[in-house]
């Protein structure tokens, strides 16, 4: 009503200067109403379909197949994705640049760049060398480099403690806004269980905390300088592979072996997805990740554009 008052107002004067008086007025007035709903608590953040915060001038994306260097690439929404493989970084000079759903890319952030995820989502990266964790969001798309399966932000790089080697043997999985691994299924309690005998209680174990042994030197507490988003894991051995292809017909995984057979060791294993028996052709294990990245520049220049570095 007061913004309507002061424009007619303006109508009403003659001069030039009263007329920019009364606009000047109105806006004045837009203003006020603006700072008072933003007070009021009505202005909410802009959030994407998936309940994730989006960035400035971001938009919830899935995206339409698309082909990088002859790859085909399906984007699609994978609550259960869960893979480990080898992560990068990336900075200077995307830094500032737009995202694939239409943020600005900061490389300060905790965000990443994934092929086929949604953006956004949230996923949990574990670095496997020395066991740190970090919940990043996906706002982007890549890398798209040989045998990586995650781009994160220096700034991750730097929480997750590759930055330096420029990449990492990684876990990527797949959770929800909270941090907590979505495919992490609820437990459920059957009946018989609940009419199982119960334990007996047993007695307090009395703990105590004993001196570090002389002459013994003691590893650091890389915890405490650790950021809170930042979460320590145990640490596995890992072995890097790379997968030449995975087929339901064990003679085609046959063939390929041989004719992979002058690379190194081959072998195949088998896996079960949704109830199918694939068999999966392997070289490896490998001794270094630049040998990694040589033999599967071989063997997808044999023709196997969908081969990848894996780490089991």
């Amino acid at each position: 009503m007061a913004l309507t008052l002061a424009l007619a107002a303006a109508w009403g004067l003659g001069g030039c200067a009263e007329t920019r008086l009364a606009v000047h007025a109105a806006k004045e007035i837009t203003k006020r109403d603006q700072k008072s709903k933003e007070r009021s608590g009505k202005r909410t953040s802009k959030r994407a379909k998936n309940g994730a915060p989006l960035g400035r001038g971001g938009v919830y994306k899935v995206g339409d197949p698309y082909q990088v260097e002859g790859v085909w690439y399906k984007p699609k929404d994978d609550p259960d994705y869960s893979l480990t493989g080898i992560a990068s970084w990336y900075g200077q000079p995307f830094h500032g640049r737009r995202t694939a759903n239409g943020e600005t890319y900061d490389m300060n952030a905790l965000t990443a760049a994934h092929k086929t995820l949604p953006m956004p989502v949230y996923v949990r990266v574990t670095n496997l060398i020395n066991g740190r964790s970090l919940v990043l969001r996906v706002n982007d798309r890549g890398p798209f480099v040989n045998g990586r399966i995650i781009d994160v932000s220096r700034r991750a790089a730097q929480l997750l403690g590759f930055i330096n080697q420029g990449t990492a043997r990684v876990r990527v999985e797949m959770v929800d806004r909270g941090g907590k691994v979505r495919f992490a299924r609820k437990p459920v309690t059957s009946e018989a269980e609940k009419r199982a005998v119960k334990a007996a209680p047993q007695k307090p174990v009395a703990v105590a905390k004993l001196p570090p042994a002389k002459g013994v030197p003691v590893a650091p507490k890389i915890a405490e300088d650790l950021p809170p988003s930042v979460r320590l894991e145990p640490v596995k051995p890992t072995q890097v592979f790379v997968q030449a292809g995975a087929f339901t017909n064990q003679q085609n995984a046959d063939r390929l072996r041989a004719k992979l057979s002058p690379l190194g060791k081959v072998s195949i294993s088998t896996v079960r997805i949704k109830g199918r028996k694939f068999f999966r052709v392997r070289v490896g294990p490998l001794k270094s990740l630049p040998l990694a990245d040589q033999t599967l520049a071989k063997i997808i220049e044999s023709g196997h554009s969908g081969a990848r570095i894996v780490v089991d």
